[in-house]
């Protein structure tokens, strides 16, 4: 199936990209990770934005992409390429399809890793209390936001949602403060 190729191919560049990087970012001990996270159409229509933006400005990560949008049918595919073939797609699909959606870019150390355990498990059943999906969401296919499970799934996602001119490269006032870089 050509959707299925092109996801596989896409996701060979998104390896190779990252190896690059990560190639050219081990002399710098200090090196940031990027990921993606989306505020689904249930968060923004409940006026969850706010809120989850807090959650990660709180955590001392660093928000570099934000954009609000109607999705596409065509990049929801490209996103979720790996359960087009499932049964309950055309429900997702209708699902983001079906009010706006916040889409940020966040940067900080070991970024994926702490959002992921920030969201909390995709069924908010059995999410930990105080993350994202067992404060907010009211049902596993209604879980309020998205995150990347990975380095490599977080340079995919971004690469799909944002232009590369969208991510800003800026200095947080107080990180240049205690580091000593501030005048």
């Amino acid at each position: 199936a050509p959707g299925v190729t092109n996801c596989r191919l896409e996701s060979q560049l998104c390896r190779l990209f990252f190896i690059l990087f990560c190639f050219f970012a081990a002399g710098v001990p200090s090196a940031k990770e990027r990921t993606f996270i989306a505020v689904k159409p249930d968060g923004v229509q409940r006026r969850l934005v706010g809120q989850v933006i807090h959650r990660f400005e709180r955590r001392g990560f660093k928000l570099v992409g934000l954009k609000l949008l109607q999705v596409s049918k065509n990049l929801l595919s490209q996103h979720y390429c790996q359960l087009t073939k499932k049964p309950f797609y055309p429900d997702l699909v209708e699902y983001m399809t079906s009010g706006p959606v916040v889409a940020m870019v966040w940067e900080g150390p070991n970024i994926v890793q702490t959002c992921r355990m920030m969201v909390g498990h995709t069924n908010p059943a059995e999410a930990h209390a105080g993350t994202i999906r067992a404060d907010f969401s009211l049902h596993v296919s209604r879980n309020v936001v998205h995150a990347s499970d990975s380095l490599e799934g977080a340079q995919r996602e971004i690469m799909l949602w944002f232009d590369g001119h969208d991510l800003l490269k800026w200095d947080c006032i107080d990180q240049s403060f205690h580091s000593g870089a501030f005048h």
